[in-house]
């Protein structure tokens, strides 16, 4: 076996010279990564007080069922929003994902819609 090191020239680092062509290799500097950690931070604590509000909600509001779930329903979409933008980087992917989850939308309130359809014509007729 060949020693790794022994390809890269002396003093140079061998775990520095495998970044080369990394495309995520921006992403070691120490300013970015306070920068992400900042962001995810602040992402965490604003889903800690979104779960609060939903409880909040449920047991204060004294809403009624309809419109608590609907309040639930919201709060529960800007949370998922915040994991999948930022815990997932999806706010940083290609446009093919946002197909997907736009699609993923879509079919979902054709679902949200069924119940309701059916209640307003239960037979059918």
């Amino acid at each position: 076996m060949t020693d790794p090191a022994a390809a890269v020239e002396p003093g140079v680092d061998v775990h520095e010279h495998a970044g080369v062509g990394d495309p995520n290799a921006h992403h070691h500097s120490p300013e970015q990564i306070r920068s992400e950690m900042r962001v995810y931070i602040t992402v965490f604590i604003g889903l800690a007080v979104l779960t609060a509000v939903t409880v909040g909600a449920c047991y204060g509001l004294k809403l009624p069922v309809h419109t608590a779930i609907i309040v639930a329903l919201i709060i529960a979409s800007i949370k998922g929003f915040l994991v999948a933008g930022f815990f997932m980087h999806l706010l940083s992917e290609k446009k093919v994902i946002y197909g997907v989850l736009i699609l993923t939308v879509i079919f979902f309130i054709f679902l949200m819609t069924l119940p309701i359809s059916h209640h307003a014509n239960p037979f059918g007729s």
